[in-house]
């Protein structure tokens, strides 16, 4: 059983008379009536992140996934509530300074107030975050249309290499070790492109687990498909380096997740307002797909006039029997 059949067959029936929990299939909350935006995210050692080496990044790392489920809704987080469990060892002067010092500059750059939280003695380190915004409207999922163009902020790829890296993972050619390093703990969230989201964008959702896993994710209850041109899939030039460099394929990293970009529908009448908003707000958007009516298919994953095929869906997927 995996987590959406754990919400669809256990979890959902508890909300039918909440229409604010969006049955539970959406990242946030939305109680439009006072305007209050939630979300909430845990993250445990060896499934979310590799170790707790480096606390001052892991606790950005962190605090960007959980502002990114507000962020692809439209929504500017401005609260922020933590729960972390470890013991004498992972919370020690030194490492709680740092993550101290981290939670700070995060609070700085991104004008999020620390607002509550709670701690607990365990083995295994854990941090629980909630996140709250205020809006009378976001961008839900499954309100895709059919001939939706699908756009992709940023790149992806960079993030699971670092992961690979941190995971001891050995290359012919290591190159941009650090970069890619950094890529996994600090993931962009652009909330100056969130503000604009609203207004162009028929349904989203970050890409946490992998693109092709959101992707389904985020139609889930539509009967309609999508077609994704592989080559259209944006990745960085250091990424395409190391790809030609070590004789890999771009599709080993790209559909694995970790990349917090946001994934979104829009209207192709709003090409223009798109392009527009890219440059007013730098941010890269890339327009890698469209939806097309339901046929045999979910997604098919084309490379110019041929299908490529995968011989399982990429990406992660919590897993309970």
């Amino acid at each position: 059983m995996n987590e959406a059949s754990l919400i669809k067959d256990y979890l959902a029936k508890l909300v039918k008379n909440n229409p604010s929990a969006l049955n539970l299939n959406d990242d946030v909350f939305f109680d439009k009536k006072n305007k209050n935006v939630i979300s909430i995210d845990t993250y445990v050692e060896k499934i979310h992140f590799p170790n707790f080496t480096n606390p001052d990044l892991l606790i950005k790392k962190i605090i960007r996934s959980s502002l990114s489920d507000l962020a692809c809704k439209g929504v500017i987080p401005k609260y922020y509530f933590i729960s972390g469990s470890g013991n004498k060892k992972s919370f020690n002067n030194k490492n709680l300074k740092k993550i101290i010092n981290s939670l700070k500059s995060e609070q700085k750059k991104f004008s999020i107030k620390l607002s509550g939280g709670d701690t607990v003695f365990s083995k295994i380190n854990s941090f629980t975050i909630i996140s709250l915004g205020f809006s009378n409207k976001i961008v839900k999922r499954n309100n895709a249309k059919i001939n939706d163009d699908i756009y992709v902020t940023g790149n992806l790829g960079d993030s699971y290499l670092g992961l690979k890296y941190l995971q001891k993972k050995n290359y012919n050619r290591n190159i941009y070790k650090k970069y890619f390093i950094n890529k996994f703990y600090l993931p962009i969230i652009n909330l100056n492109f969130s503000k604009y989201l609203t207004k162009i964008a028929n349904t989203s959702i970050d890409i946490s687990d992998g693109l092709l896993i959101d992707l389904n994710k985020m139609t889930n209850n539509q009967n309609i498909s999508s077609e994704i041109y592989y080559d259209k899939i944006p990745i960085s030039n250091k990424l395409k380096i190391f790809l030609r460099k070590n004789l890999q394929k771009k599709s080993k990293f790209v559909f694995n997740g970790d990349d917090y970009q946001i994934l979104f529908t829009a209207k192709k009448s709003k090409r223009h307002n798109i392009d527009k908003i890219s440059k007013i707000t730098k941010t890269k958007i890339s327009r890698i797909g469209k939806i097309i009516s339901k046929k045999k298919f979910k997604f098919c994953l084309l490379r110019g006039d041929k299908v490529l095929k995968l011989t399982k869906m990429p990406g992660y997927e919590h897993f309970f029997a």
